[in-house]
C-alpha cells in the first residue's frame, strides 16, 4: 500500500479498542532479561519491526531465545555479565532503543563487535553516547560518519581490562543515552556512578528505565545530577508482564476527542508508568473528560468542541505530532513548546508538523523549539511522512475530521504498530 486514504468521520467514534505491547517496555525487557541470571518470560511482547531487529541482534550475539508471535511471550535465557558470542554483527535497523542500548552492551563487554544501522538510523544523534563510552575503555571505529552508526567496538574489558566505574553524559539530544548506561550498569563489577553534564538530568522514559530496573531487582540512587548503581547489583530472572504502548493509544484517545465521542483502550490505566499518559490530561484540559473503568480509561470527547492551549511537551514529546494533527479543530491557537530534541528523531518533526499543516492549508508558525498553530478547516492534501511512523498515524487522525487526507507510504507504521490501518479501519466501520 504506497497510500492511505483517511476516511471521514461523519458522526462521535465511539468504540473499545485494543493496542500492542509498550515499545519502550519491550525493548528495556529484552536488555534485562538478557543481562539477568537465568530464564525471563515477557508477556504481551510487541512485536514490530523495531523489537524484531532487538531480538534478532540478541539471537545474533548467542542468546537462546523462544519466540511466540501469536501468544505475544519471548522466553531468553539470560547470561547475566557475558554475552555468549564474543564476535559477531549485529544490525539495529532504524530502532533507536536497539542502537543505543545494544550499542552500550556491547561496548562494556569483554568482545569485538559490528553494529550496522538503516539510513534513517545511520543519521540519529549517537556522539554523546560513543563519548561517554569511550571514556569508560571502549574502543570505536566508525565506517562511514564520525560519531554516528555503522561502527565497529572493541569492548571496555576485551583482554581482560576493566571498564572505568564513573562516567559523564550529556542527554539534551536524547534520554536513551543515560537508560543505555543505567541498564548495563549491572555488566561491571564495581558498579556505576553516572554523572550528567546537561541541563536536563531526568525525564519520563528515565524514570521508566528505573523503575523497570527495580522491577528486575536492580536498585538505582538518583540525587539531582548523579545516578549510582551499586557493584552487588544484578537483574533477577522471572516473568514479566509488558504494559500496552500509551503511545499507540492516544492516536484512538485523539479520535474520540476529535470526533466528540468516547474511547476505551483496553488495560491502559492511570497506574501506568509510561509518560504519555501527560497526554491524557492535556485532552482534559481540551475539554475532555477522563473515567477509570475496569477494562481501562475512557475519555469522552467534548460536544461542543476542543479548547486551544500552549503547553510545554518535553517530557512527552511523541505526542506533540498527535497535539498538531488536531490543533487545527480548536476553538483558539495551540502552542507546543521545548520540543526542539524532536527534530532529531525518525525525522525532523517539527518540520514535518509545519509542512504537513501548511499543505493542508493550516497557517502556523515555528521557532527552534516551538511550534504555534492556528484553527482552521484542513484542505485535500497527500501527508508526507518522512519514513515516520508518528508521522504517519497521527496526521491520519487530523484526516478523520475533514476530506481529501492521504498518508503516503503508511507502511512506516510497522516500526511500532504494523496493523494501525487495520485497526482504525474496523472501527470506522460501526
Amino acid at each position: 500500500m504506497s497510500q492511505y486514504k483517511v476516511k471521514t468521520v461523519h458522526h462521535p467514534l465511539n468504540c473499545t479498542v485494543e493496542v500492542p505491547g509498550s515499545k519502550s517496555i519491550t525493548n528495556r525487557a529484552l536488555l534485562m532479561a538478557a543481562l539477568s541470571d537465568g530464564e525471563c518470560t515477557l508477556h504481551s511482547v510487541l512485536f514490530s519491526d523495531d523489537s524484531r531487529h532487538f531480538l534478532t541482534s540478541l539471537i545474533a550475539l548467542g542468546y537462546v531465545i523462544e519466540v511466540n508471535e501469536v501468544d505475544k511471550y519471548v522466553l531468553i535465557h539470560g547470561k547475566g555479565r557475558q554475552i555468549p558470542k564474543k564476535e559477531a554483527a549485529i544490525d539495529v535497523g532504524s530502532a533507536g532503543t536497539a542502537a543505543r542500548f545494544l550499542t552500550a552492551m556491547l561496548a562494556l563487554s569483554d568482545g569485538a563487535y559490528t553494529i550496522q544501522a538503516s539510513e534513517q538510523m545511520k543519521k540519529r544523534p549517537m556522539r554523546p553516547l560513543f563519548e561517554a563510552l569511550t571514556s569508560m575503555g571502549a574502543e570505536f571505529t566508525f565506517l562511514e560518519k564520525p560519531g554516528h552508526l555503522p561502527v565497529q567496538v572493541k569492548g571496555a574489558a576485551f583482554g581482560g581490562k576493566k571498564p572505568a566505574d564513573k562516567v559523564q553524559v550529556d542527554i539534551s539530544e536524547s534520554t536513551q543515552f543515560l537508560s543505555a548506561l543505567l541498564m548495563v550498569a549491572p555488566m561491571l563489577e564495581n558498579g556505576l556512578k553516572i554523572h550528567i553534564t546537561s541541563r536536563k538530568t531526568d525525564g519520563s522514559y528515565i524514570r521508566i528505565t528505573t523503575k523497570m530496573m527495580h522491577q528486575f531487582g536492580c536498585n538505582v540512587v538518583h540525587e539531582g545530577s548523579l545516578y549510582a548503581i551499586a557493584p552487588a547489583e544484578r537483574y533477577i530472572p522471572g516473568t514479566y508482564q509488558i504494559e500496552p504502548d500509551v503511545s499507540a493509544a492516544c492516536y484512538f484517545y485523539a479520535a474520540a476527542a476529535l470526533t466528540g465521542g468516547h474511547v476505551i483502550v483496553k488495560n491502559v490505566h492511570s497506574t501506568s508508568m509510561q509518560g504519555d499518559m501527560k497526554f491524557l490530561k492535556l485532552l482534559e484540559q481540551m475539554g475532555c473528560t477522563l473515567t477509570e473503568e475496569d477494562d481501562g480509561i475512557r475519555l469522552n470527547g467534548p460536544s461542543d468542541g476542543l479548547k486551544g492551549l500552549k503547553v510545554d511537551m518535553n517530557d512527552f514529546s511523541d505526542q506533540a505530532l498527535t497535539l498538531a494533527a488536531i490543533a487545527p479543530y480548536a476553538s483558539s491557537d495551540v502552542t507546543i513548546t521545548h520540543i526542539g530534541h524532536i527534530r532529531g528523531q525518525e525525522c525532523d518533526r517539527l518540520h514535518a508538523i509545519v509542512m504537513n499543516l501548511k499543505n493542508a492549508g493550516i497557517t502556523c508558525e515555528e521557532g527552534d523549539d516551538w511550534v504555534c498553530i492556528h484553527p482552521g478547516k484542513p484542505q485535500p492534501c497527500r501527508i508526507e511522512t518522512f519514513d515516520d511512523h508518528r508521522v504517519a498515524m497521527a496526521f491520519t487522525v487530523m484526516g478523520l475530521g475533514c476530506d481529501g487526507i492521504e498518508i503516503l507510504n503508511p507502511g512506516c507504521c510497522k516500526k511500532t504498530f504494523e496493523n494501525y490501518f487495520v485497526v482504525l479501519d474496523s472501527l470506522l466501520k460501526h
